[in-house]
C-alpha cells in the first residue's frame, strides 16, 4: 500500500539508520524485532486489567519492532550476510510476531476477538501467498493493499489513537471517544484497523494468488 510506494525514497534513511548496527548479527536484530512484538502484545493484553493509557507504549513498541524488522534485512545486505537460512528465520519470526500482536489486541478489551481472529487469518494468507509464489519459482511477492510494513504502521497508529482518545480532554463527551457508531454497530479504532486488515488482507491474498496462477504455464 502506501509504505511500499515509498520504499525507494526511504531506502537512504534505512541505510543510515542501519550503520550503528552493522556489527550486529542480523539474527540478533530479528530477535529484537520479535521480542519487541511480544512486549507490545503483553502490554496490549494488560490494558484489559489496567488502563488504556498503556496504548501509548504499545504503539511505540510496535513502531520500534517494525524498525528492527527492517534493519535485520538491511544489515544482512550491507554486510554480505544474506542467506537462505536467515531469510527463512526472518519469515518464521515475522509470522510469530503477527500472531502475538493480534492475540494481544484480541485480549485488550478494546477490540473484537472475532475481528482479531479474522484479521489474523487474512494476514497469514497474505504472507502465505507471497512465499508460495517464491516456492513455485515466481519470486517473492511483497506488493498489494496490505504489506507487513503497512499493518505495523496501521496497528501502531491505531494504538496511539486509542491512547489519545482515552485521555481526559476537557471537551470529551461522556461516551468513550474511541467508539465509532456505524449502522447501529459500535467499533473502536482498533476494530476499524482490524476490519481493514480483513478486507485488504483477503484482497491482497487473492490478487497475489491470481497473479501467480496466471504466470504459471498451463497443464499439458
Amino acid at each position: 500500500m502506501v509504505t511500499e510506494s515509498y520504499r525507494d525514497r526511504v531506502q537512504p534513511y534505512v541505510r543510515r539508520l542501519a550503520r550503528p548496527f552493522l556489527r550486529w548479527p542480523p539474527n540478533r536484530l530479528s530477535g529484537m524485532a520479535i521480542g519487541l512484538a511480544a512486549l507490545a502484545a503483553l502490554l496490549a493484553a494488560l490494558v484489559r486489567w489496567t488502563t488504556p493509557l498503556l496504548f501509548l507504549p504499545v504503539g511505540l513498541v510496535i513502531f520500534f519492532a517494525g524498525v528492527f524488522d527492517v534493519l535485520d534485512g538491511e544489515v544482512a545486505r550491507e554486510t554480505g550476510k544474506t542467506s537462505v537460512r536467515g531469510d527463512f528465520l526472518d519469515h518464521v519470526l515475522d509470522r510469530y510476531a503477527d500472531v502475538l500482536l493480534l492475540l494481544g489486541i484480541a485480549v485488550c478489551a478494546y477490540a473484537s476477538p472475532i475481528l482479531a481472529l479474522l484479521a489474523l487469518v487474512s494476514l497469514l494468507l497474505t504472507s502465505y501467498m507471497g512465499t508460495q509464489a517464491q516456492a513455485v519459482g515466481q519470486g517473492r511477492l511483497y506488493g498489494g493493499l496490505l504489506t507487513r510494513a503497512d499493518r505495523l504502521v496501521i496497528l501502531a497508529a491505531a494504538a496511539l489513537l486509542e491512547f489519545d482518545l482515552s485521555l481526559p480532554w476537557p471537551w470529551a463527551p461522556t461516551a468513550p471517544l474511541s467508539r465509532i457508531h456505524v449502522a447501529g454497530l459500535t467499533f473502536t479504532v482498533l476494530d476499524a484497523a482490524l476490519v481493514y486488515f480483513v478486507i485488504a488482507g483477503q484482497w491482497t491474498a487473492v490478487a497475489r494468488a491470481l497473479r501467480v496462477y496466471r504466470a504459471l504455464p498451463p497443464a499439458s
